[in-house]
């Protein structure tokens, strides 16, 4: 199965010292902009309320990661790609202190796995 959100090394890092200091449960969310900073922010679960608008992408590190629907519908079509920076994390997210950021870059997904996701219809195969 495609993965539609994967995490480098620098991330699987930084969740778990996050999860060291705030435990377990924890959750991200790919935002939208204005005051969070289109960035992935990392919330303890519950912070932040979960709603019909929200995508279930995945897991990262075994956190779940989330984005909204207006955002999945334009990035549908690539692979998120959690990585660390060096810098402030976002305004609510819990890595702000760290010196480190959450960014998330992206991959376009190939056809073979837009078809598997069901985002692309080949078609009928040639004769």
């Amino acid at each position: 199965m495609v993965d539609r959100v994967i995490a480098t090394p620098a991330a699987l890092a930084l969740i778990a010292r996050l999860q060291a200091e705030h435990g377990p449960r924890l959750m991200f969310h790919q935002s939208g902009g204005c005051c969070d900073n289109s960035a992935a922010n990392c919330y303890l679960a519950g912070d932040l309320t979960i709603g019909a608008q929200d995508v279930h992408l995945g897991e990262v590190g075994g956190v779940p990661f989330y984005i909204g629907a207006a955002q999945y519908e334009y990035w549908k079509h690539t692979q998120l790609i959690l990585d660390v920076i060096d810098g402030h994390g976002g305004t609510f997210s819990l890595e702000g202190n760290t010196g480190k950021a959450f960014h998330t870059r992206s991959r376009l997904f190939n056809d073979a796995e837009l078809v598997e996701l069901g985002l692309f219809d080949p078609g009928p195969a040639s004769p």
